[in-house]
């Protein structure tokens, strides 16, 4: 990705003054006649997302006035990146609560845009980064702008050995031991659900395992899972062709577990790192799994399919259980799991689940702290009876009485999750709705505030 935010200072940058509705009127009794009654013309006023160009004497723009609003929430960052025109800026103020740092990440956010397939990019602000460790911004903005791009490219170029290869990738670059497991090789290995999901797909795009270890044995294992199923038909639980129109998204679990890898492989934090990426895709053919079969897993908990579009929990349960054989001090899994999260929280705040009340305080105070929002939700075991089977030790799909389906989830991972601290995010990756700073299309959620934690809890 191009760089917007840049390290060297330029004298001929525009000067940006971000201020609060409360500062606004005295910052404008303070300004030149001339920028003050432009600010009147304009009724710039400071509310939340406002920016207003002001002209220099020769016409030219001079100077930019943003609005921040009521409170100082550096994501409003996001929107000056999508707004201002093509140019080289720099924060000439901004109030003292907001550190460079916040600032210039949410403005190197607010900046993306997917343009693979368009035949010129568009020209960006980039903005004068003073203050603050750009190296440090930039890493995570581009682990930030890799989740985006391989949720938002479609299944057709990004299937399962295009996620292979872009692991492969982080992997050699940071000196890391990968292997993938393909195919009926999955059997052989003990991959059972994740074989029985994906071996419906054509042979070029078959099923596999990924497995990266990285770090000095010394350190506490971290194991990141992320859920990878390319495309989702439903399988023969067919989706319609509405819920099936954004279905590229659902590797968004895959896409997160590697930006936060490589995030902490980039900083070089002080622990071992088990990402473990189930892909596959929920294809149909005759040799597409059923609803009523039982299949095996891993952890040797049979389970009954009663849905075969709830696929990406069967997935994850072999994937947890490979976690557990590792023995971690900390399992963190993402996954775009269930439209019931998206009723209960809408998409903008991803729900997760944990039973260890530290790891939950952790997981919230670093998510505010990153403007990164999450909401904890219940592992409320008097739905646990929901996912009895009749004819297996477990099923996929609860019981229609349960209705919760965002916990049920999450309880029939926590079947197959390793002991000690784990956290499951049910998110959705997606802005359904465009607005300046966030285009609609895939979204990071959750990996700031996460990689902010790693940083405190292994020192």
């Amino acid at each position: 990705m191009s760089e917007v935010i840049l390290d060297t200072a330029d004298p001929a940058a525009i000067p940006v003054r971000a201020l609060l509705e409360s500062e606004t009127g005295p910052a404008l009794d303070a300004a030149p006649p001339a920028a003050k009654a432009f600010a009147a013309t304009s009724d710039f006023k400071g509310k939340a997302g406002q920016v207003l160009a002001v002209p220099g004497a020769d016409g030219a723009l001079a100077s930019v006035l943003f609005g921040l609003g009521a409170s100082a929430n550096p994501m409003e960052f996001r929107t000056l990146a999508a707004k201002l025109p093509a140019g080289t800026y720099r924060i000439a103020h901004a109030p003292k609560a907001m550190a460079p740092d916040q600032i210039a990440l949410a403005f190197s956010l607010g900046s993306y845009k997917f343009d693979r397939y368009k035949a010129h990019g568009a020209e960006k602000a980039r903005l004068v980064a003073e203050g603050c460790d750009v190296a440090e911004v930039r890493q995570v903005a581009h682990a930030c702008a890799l989740a985006r791009d391989m949720v938002n490219t479609p299944a057709n170029d990004m299937g399962p050995l295009q996620i292979e290869t872009i692991a492969r990738e982080i992997a050699e670059q940071h000196g890391a031991e990968i292997t993938v497991v393909t195919g009926d090789g999955l059997l052989e290995a003990n991959y059972p659900a994740v074989h029985a999901v994906g071996r419906a797909a054509v042979a070029e795009r078959a099923p596999r395992f990924i497995e990266i270890s990285w770090g000095q044995a010394k350190h506490p294992l971290v194991a990141l899972v992320g859920k990878g199923v390319v495309f989702d038909t439903g399988g023969l639980d067919i989706k319609p062709s509405a819920g099936m129109r954004q279905m590229k998204k659902d590797m968004g679990g895959a896409a997160h577990a590697l930006a936060l890898a490589r995030m902490v492989m980039t900083a070089r934090l002080p622990v071992r790192l088990a990402v473990l990426i189930p892909v596959v895709e929920n294809a149909i053919s005759g040799d597409a799994m059923r609803p009523g079969d039982v299949l095996a897993s891993r952890k040797g908990i049979s389970i009954e399919v009663g849905n075969t579009d709830a696929e990406g929990r069967l997935i994850l349960a072999d994937a947890l259980t490979r976690a557990g054989e590792l023995a971690p001090a900390l399992t963190l899994d993402f996954a775009t799991l269930t439209g019931a999260a998206r009723v209960a929280l809408g998409p903008q705040l991803p729900p997760f689940y944990t039973d260890d009340e530290e790891l939950a305080g952790q997981i919230a105070a670093h998510a505010e702290a990153a403007s990164d929002p999450v909401w904890r939700m219940p592992l409320w075991k008097g739905y646990v009876d929901a996912l009895d089977s009749d004819v297996a030790e477990i099923k996929n799909d609860p019981d229609a009485w349960a209705q919760a389906g965002s916990v049920t989830a999450a309880l029939f991972l926590q079947r197959f999750a390793p002991p000690g601290p784990w956290a499951h995010f049910d998110i959705f990756a997606w802005n359904p709705r465009n607005r300046p700073g966030w285009p609609a299309g895939a979204e990071a959620q959750a990996i700031r505030g996460l990689y902010g934690l790693l940083r405190e809890r292994f020192v």
